[in-house]
């Protein structure tokens, strides 16, 4: 399981291994990691998202990517 507790409000940009099986690379806000689950939005579509934290494949900060408030 990739480290994403130590990102929980902050913007980081993850590689993500879908149920399909399809990688995608994503933008997120964190906002929880409980139970496996990343709580997240997606900046893309600004939707709330869980992404399972054994899917993620690569996770780094964005710079500058405190949480951003409207």
């Amino acid at each position: 399981m990739r480290r994403v507790e130590k990102y929980i409000g902050r913007i980081v940009e993850i590689i993500y291994l879908d149920r399909k099986g399809k990688v995608t690379q994503r933008r997120i806000e964190v906002h929880a990691v409980r139970g496996g689950l990343v709580r997240a939005t997606c900046l893309t579509s600004g939707a709330p998202r869980a992404f399972r934290a054994s899917q993620i494949l690569a996770c780094s900060p964005v710079k500058g990517g405190g949480s951003h408030a409207s």
